[in-house]
């Protein structure tokens, strides 16, 4: 089936005569008369009577007009609705981020998205795990750490740094921390996939390791990040999840020279040819919202 053929037929019959639709079409009279002829000897009918007055649809003619104005009508309405929806940020859009990536983040991030582009509907999806984006039908995610290679693209949006908090009242009675060697005498609160058995630290000049006595270890960030608050011990946290709570005076970081890992914040995307407009306005917010965020040390 040629549909310039049918397109070209339902111009002709609109237009009157096939002068009138090759001028409305940009094409020679010829090719025009041709493209009907060739439709015709395919479906092995008249389509068309035609004198030197004017033009006349035969009943078969009437029949195949009837349904392929329809057809191409439609077809003309769905380009027409791609284009609008290519042209606008609008519709689902499927993300995933670590469960501890920080709710104040990912607040002031779909808040300034829902500010710019009001007619993008997010589901967000909170895992430690790595989702296969293609297979579970997520068009972003916010991944912390080093990436595997793959096909995906991935931009570099900040770093997620570690370091040492602790609560003002926690400080009020502890020993005195002029070191890193000195966290021996300290109540340290331990995530489990983040040093279980020790803890890597390093400033400009130095860097030590430090073994854990293994009190308290927890596999939630979240649950470590409350204790500090609540006095329990020295935590070692991401500093983007510690922001807020370090402006009001409820953590003060500790030995504040020494960090702990560094990661790599992406966000990461399926490669296509034609990136849509919803997922090209969420990764602009995103970068810009994650690198005012996120330290970059």
């Amino acid at each position: 089936m040629d549909l310039n053929e049918a397109a070209v037929f339902v111009r002709v019959v609109q237009a009157g005569s096939f002068s009138a639709a090759a001028r409305q079409l940009g094409l020679p009279t010829s090719t025009v008369s041709t493209r009907i002829s060739r439709l015709e000897q395919r479906l092995g009918v008249t389509l068309l009577q035609r004198t030197t007055r004017r033009l006349s649809l035969t009943e078969s003619g009437e029949l195949y007009y009837r349904h392929a104005a329809t057809g191409l009508g439609h077809l003309l309405e769905a380009e027409a609705a791609v284009t609008a929806y290519a042209g606008e940020p609008r519709g689902r859009l499927r993300v995933t981020a670590p469960a501890d990536f920080g709710d104040s983040i990912l607040v002031c991030l779909l808040e300034r998205l829902r500010a710019a582009y009001p007619q993008i509907n997010v589901d967000l999806l909170l895992t430690d795990s790595y989702l296969d984006l293609v297979a579970e039908g997520v068009d972003v995610a916010i991944r912390a750490g080093a990436l595997d290679d793959s096909t995906l693209i991935a931009k570099r949006v900040g770093i997620a740094c570690w370091a040492l908090f602790a609560s003002p009242e926690y400080l009020d009675d502890a020993p005195p921390l002029a070191s890193p060697r000195g966290l021996g005498r300290h109540r340290c609160l331990q995530f489990t996939t983040f040093g279980k058995e020790q803890w890597h630290l390093s400033s400009r000049k130095s860097r030590l390791t430090l073994p854990m006595a293994g009190n308290l270890i927890v596999n939630d960030l979240g649950v470590i990040r409350l204790m500090t608050l609540d006095g329990q011990g020295i935590g070692l946290l991401p500093t983007y999840i510690c922001r807020e709570d370090v402006q009001a005076g409820r953590l003060i970081r500790v030995l504040p020279k020494w960090q702990a890992r560094a990661d790599p914040v992406h966000l990461v995307y399926p490669r296509q040819r034609f990136v849509p407009p919803k997922l090209r306005a969420f990764v602009d917010i995103a970068a810009q919202v994650l690198n005012e965020l996120l330290a970059d040390e």
